[in-house]
């Protein structure tokens, strides 16, 4: 048994947030994808909502696997440097992403939340594979805590998203008829 087991309750709790969180956002894309929209972009799509999904399985997939019945900490401290390293490389992406779109221009808050606090994330995910063996304590606080900021980026991307939708690119346009 490993120091890793007493973070299963943890693991469990964020793991299914996460798979719930993933069943919602598939909802509200199916939702909006029904309003009629004047414009539908697809690289805008990949640069804002496509991360909050990815983000989300994220944090599925470490849940899964810190929960795993590992009987040491170095296989599951090389998995999470490796997602480390994966959402490293794929924030790049979606930097590129934020700045090939034309739907919408990215403000402060949006670089905060869609690229600097994912790489955070995704470095301190990293670092936790480095120090686990030398500061295992605070090591194993650092993939929650990656975790953690990955889901509320999630959220609040995913929000924002659905509130852009919902105020911004349905604003003066005519209701149905059979509305009132």
């Amino acid at each position: 048994m490993t120091e890793l087991s007493q973070w299963n309750n943890f693991y469990v709790i964020l793991g299914s947030s996460a798979g719930a969180l993933i069943g919602l956002q598939f909802v509200v894309v199916a939702l909006i994808a029904d309003l009629p929209h004047a414009r539908a972009d697809a690289e805008a799509g990949a640069a804002f909502s496509t991360p909050s999904v990815v983000h989300f399985g994220v944090v599925l997939l470490l849940s899964a696997m810190s929960a795993a019945p590992w009987h040491g900490l170095r296989s599951v401290a090389f998995f999470w440097g490796l997602v480390g390293v994966v959402g490293i490389i794929y924030s790049g992406i979606v930097a590129r992403r934020l700045r090939k779109q034309n739907a919408y221009k990215p403000v402060l808050e949006d670089w905060v939340f869609h690229l600097a606090l994912p790489i955070v994330a995704y470095t301190v995910l990293l670092a936790s594979s480095v120090f686990v063996h030398s500061y295992t304590h605070i090591a194993l606080f650092m993939p929650g805590s990656a975790a953690l900021v990955l889901l509320f980026v999630g959220i609040h991307n995913a929000w924002d998203a659905a509130t852009y939708h919902i105020f911004v690119t349905n604003r003066g346009k005519p209701k149905n008829k059979d509305t009132k």
